[in-house]
């Protein structure tokens, strides 16, 4: 009687293994909530990074040396070298 029942429990056990992962596993149905989250967040993190790079295009078209943007060009000489006079009052726009 044992020996007839060993081979279909042996299946069951088996059976309700690979059920148990395909549902509560790192990769089931449960953890697709998790996964839709993480989508929305990295979506918000891409639209952040593209606004970003969308910005620094910018800026290094207005650096490019043949036409660059001489306010700009003045602007971070003048940042990078710390050359102010006295009678200039600097107003920080950032």
């Amino acid at each position: 009687m044992i020996r007839r029942a060993a081979l279909p429990a042996l299946a069951f056990v088996v059976v309700g293994t690979f059920a148990g992962h395909a549902v509560a596993g790192d990769n089931g149905l449960l953890a697709w909530g998790g996964y839709h989250r993480d989508l929305n967040a990295r979506k918000v993190e891409l639209a952040k990074l593209e606004a970003e790079r969308d910005q620094l295009r910018h800026r290094s078209a207005l650096l490019d040396p043949r036409k660059a943007d001489p306010d700009l060009a003045d602007e971070m000489v003048r940042d990078r070298l710390g050359l102010v006079r006295n009678d200039e009052v600097i107003i920080p726009l950032d």
